[in-house]
């Protein structure tokens, strides 16, 4: 698939070079609602995550002699998606309905909308964001032809309207890269070179370089991922951390070769029918280079639908689309 106005040299190391390994049992930590979509943690190892109702919850995990807690910290009005918190204790939120956003978290939750827009188009999808030391926000756009409750027909249908877009400090939105397949994920490098994107439908990470000869290019980070890539996120190491929503569908790849006619069909079926997540989970982690590191998977679980994890201290927590609540695990030792 080409990006509009770049170069797309194949990625110089296979995604799947480490076998992968057991993701050990977790245990889920019921939230007051479903949704937990994307998980990140601040400073102080709480967990900050968005619901489908809406809400901005922070959850200090349990440990011992001492039981968890869950707090509300704001609402959004929208569906809160990929999360970000900035140096100021402010949070960036991408809310699927209302665009990307910035939440006061210690003042009252007030909700300051950053961008609904990019040259006069609504953001309809808006999904992930990450921040620049210099107060530059990239952020991703999945689909411009479905919204959330529609994701399933994106997948299915292979269009490639999915955005990486940039917000500089008093600027206006710009675009750039356009023809993404459900841009997903965004995560910034640890030298600030370059911006990471999972592109789910293309089952890839695209890499945009800021810096450098190739600035404004982007390349391929890795590529034929065992599963669609959702959230991303980094450890304190700069390991590259990527939820993988669902294995690979054999039949999702063959209808990459139908004609549109088909494929839109497909769509039209796929949201009349919707299937639900299969019960396999699998987390993967990238080194800055591109190497992978780690390889993590479960069968049979009883957690569906990963699209976030975070790695902190030795723990493992993961978030989903559609689950009551947030799981945690113990990071089993390796690489990363």
């Amino acid at each position: 698939m080409p990006i509009l106005g770049t170069s797309r040299p194949r990625a110089r190391r296979a995604a799947g070079s480490v076998p992968p390994s057991p993701l050990p049992p977790l245990r889920v930590l019921r939230l007051p609602a479903a949704g937990p979509e994307d998980v990140v943690v601040d400073g102080a190892g709480r967990v900050l995550t968005g619901t489908a109702d809406g809400r901005i919850l922070r959850v200090t995990l349990p440990s011992p002699g001492h039981g968890g807690r869950v707090e509300e910290l704001a609402r959004t009005g929208g569906r809160p998606l990929g999360l970000e918190p900035l140096p100021d204790g402010r949070l960036l939120v991408c809310d699927a309905h209302r665009g990307l956003l910035r939440v006061a978290l210690e003042d009252g939750g007030r909700v300051e909308v950053l961008a609904a827009a990019v040259a006069g188009e609504p953001l309809r999808f808006c999904s992930n964001a990450t921040a620049a030391p210099d107060g530059t926000v990239y952020f991703t756009v999945s689909s411009r032809r479905y919204g959330l409750d529609d994701w399933r027909a994106d997948i299915v249908e292979h269009v490639g309207t999915g955005r990486l877009l940039r917000l500089a400090p008093g600027g206006e939105p710009e675009v750039l890269l356009d023809g993404l397949y459900f841009a997903n994920g965004a995560a910034l490098a640890p030298d600030a070179s370059h911006v990471t994107v999972a592109e789910t439908g293309a089952r890839r990470l695209v890499r945009y370089w800021l810096t450098g000869p190739r600035a404004g290019r982007s390349d391929t980070f890795a590529e034929d991922l065992p599963g669609f890539p959702d959230n991303l996120s980094r450890d304190e190491d700069g390991t590259l951390w990527v939820a993988l929503a669902g294995p690979r569908e054999p039949l999702i790849d063959q209808l990459r070769r139908a004609p549109a006619a088909v494929r839109r069909a497909a769509a039209a079926a796929a949201l009349r029918v919707p299937v639900p997540p299969r019960r396999v989970l699998r987390v993967m982690a990238f080194s800055p280079r591109g190497e992978t590191v780690r390889d993590l998977a479960r069968k049979g679980a009883g957690y569906r639908m990963v699209t976030s994890v975070a790695a902190r201290a030795g723990t493992l927590v993961l978030g989903s689309l559609v689950e009551p609540g947030i799981a945690v695990c113990a990071l089993p030792p390796g690489r990363a």
